[in-house]
């Protein structure tokens, strides 16, 4: 059964952008004049798995009277009235705006789960707001790009915690939802090969011609009592290289398997492993911010294979360093050598993708880095770090709170990360770090998160306190 979503918000803030994103094709009129969207517009599209039943609503304005603005909003109402869920679309680069703040309130009024997404937060430039709409009320925002694509995973998982909240409390019991595992690589690399060893069966057809999978296929499957779905996907090219439409059609459903993937295995071909394609399927599983396992297969056909391996782990570290520490699996799917180490590797990662860092953790390990390493002096004035949280899990996500933030140099926020990764034990998982000039938000009492709404849990990625994982200093 179709999920109904109405997108709604104030003017120019990417709803139908976003509308069209979901419905896969451009229906609603998109420009940079507000106001374009009048009427409601309903479509039918799809998210991950989810089957939806779109509206688009016109940009909220606080206004009773008779005019055509009023008439808008009455629309609007009516389409929060008939959906399931609303997604509450907000400009990350403009922040939290009064009338943001007025409809907040009206969808409260209303009762209906809401999910708030921040879009326009490519790049560091969104950043700020998508934090700032934490102080909406209305659980963990979404951060977006409509028009980019980007950030489609997360508005995944908060739609489907706040429509179906029973089955998300359900996820946080181990084995009750499966751990979503794409397997990716350049064609014949190995990886439909793999997936039928690692499942003990001749479920996917394999042989020496490269390009066999062209879809991208679900297997269900439990290991050690934990359910694990494998996705193996059509090989990835360079995209120059892909011609035909079936081809395009095939790396698309590889992409968007990765997008919904929690853990990614980038299976590469142990005599030529480590070449441009292969990195720039590790940069795109990065920025997607999902896990990453390296498998090197047909290892048996590797001569000294101590030396190379030595050889091929400097060469990610030098080559990867967004992903450091990326386990390496060195594995022959035909013979079954080294398998036995891959999905130990797998469920550390997503372990480690999933972890919740205590607040009071975080802040002695900040004072020990800045006494390790001070932050530079801008125009004769130093920057000073205050304060840092975790907003989110799934990735790892954090927020620093520093005087003259804007003036802090790349080099130092890369110098935070991986000490981070290195502190707290967190090896090939996608590290999100966000400076901030504010105030702090804790410095009068302790660490409060936003309050949820009732009967609502935060969107998927967060845990209740009883449940965080303690740090591993």
């Amino acid at each position: 059964m179709a999920l109904k979503l109405a997108i709604v918000g104030r003017p120019n803030v990417g709803k139908s952008t976003l509308f069209n994103r979901l419905a896969g094709r451009k229906l609603a009129i998109v420009d940079d004049m507000p106001g374009v969207t009048r009427d409601r517009r309903f479509a039918t599209g799809r998210l991950g798995d989810l089957d939806l039943e779109l509206i688009d609503t016109a940009g909220f304005e606080d206004v009773t009277d008779e005019s055509l603005e009023a008439r808008m909003r009455v629309q609007t109402e009516r389409a929060i009235d008939e959906a399931d869920v609303a997604v509450l679309v907000i400009d990350a680069r403009e922040g939290v705006t009064p009338l943001d703040e007025v409809f907040a309130d009206l969808l409260r009024k209303r009762g209906k789960p809401v999910v708030v997404a921040a879009n326009k937060a490519e790049g560091h430039a969104g950043e700020a707001g998508a934090l700032e709409a934490y102080r909406l009320g209305l659980g963990e925002p979404a951060p977006i790009s409509a028009e980019h694509g980007e950030g489609m995973s997360d508005l995944y998982a908060a739609i489907s915690a706040v429509a179906w909240p029973e089955e998300d409390a359900a996820e946080d019991e181990p084995g009750e939802k499966p751990i979503r595992i794409a397997i990716v690589g350049r064609p014949n690399a190995g990886k439909s090969t793999l997936v039928n060893r690692l499942i003990g069966e001749e479920r996917l057809l394999t042989g020496p011609e490269a390009g066999i999978t062209r879809d991208a296929v679900p297997v269900d499957w439990v290991w050690q009592d934990r359910r694990i779905r494998l996705v193996d996907t059509a090989g990835l090219r360079r995209k120059a290289k892909v011609h035909e439409k079936l081809e395009k059609l095939s790396t698309q459903d590889a992409i968007r398997a990765i997008t919904f993937a929690e853990v990614v295995i980038l299976v590469m071909d142990a005599t030529h492993p480590f070449e441009i394609q292969d990195l720039q399927i590790a940069d795109l599983v990065e920025r997607e911010g999902r896990g990453l396992v390296f498998a090197l297969a047909k290892w048996d056909l590797v001569a000294e294979p101590q030396a190379v391996l030595r050889e091929l782990v400097e060469a990610a570290q030098r080559q990867l360093p967004q992903v450091k520490g990326a386990p390496i699996v060195a594995l022959s799917a035909e013979t079954g050598r080294g398998l036995e180490r891959l999905m130990p590797a797998v469920i550390k990662v997503h372990d480690d993708w999933s972890t919740k860092v205590k607040t009071r953790d975080l802040n002695d390990w900040l004072q020990i880095a800045i006494q390790r390493h001070p932050p530079p002096a801008v125009n004769g004035r130093r920057i000073k770090p205050k304060y840092m949280a975790q907003t989110k899990a799934r990735p790892p996500t954090f927020v620093l709170f520093a005087s003259r933030a804007a003036q802090l140099p790349d080099s130092y926020r890369r110098y935070l990360v991986n000490s981070l990764r290195e502190s707290f034990d967190l090896p090939g998982v996608p590290i999100r770090l966000t400076v901030k000039s504010n105030r702090n938000p804790y410095a009068e009492g302790e660490e409060r998160a936003p309050a949820p709404r009732p009967g609502l849990r935060p969107a998927r990625g967060g845990r209740s306190a009883s449940t965080r994982r303690s740090s591993r200093a």
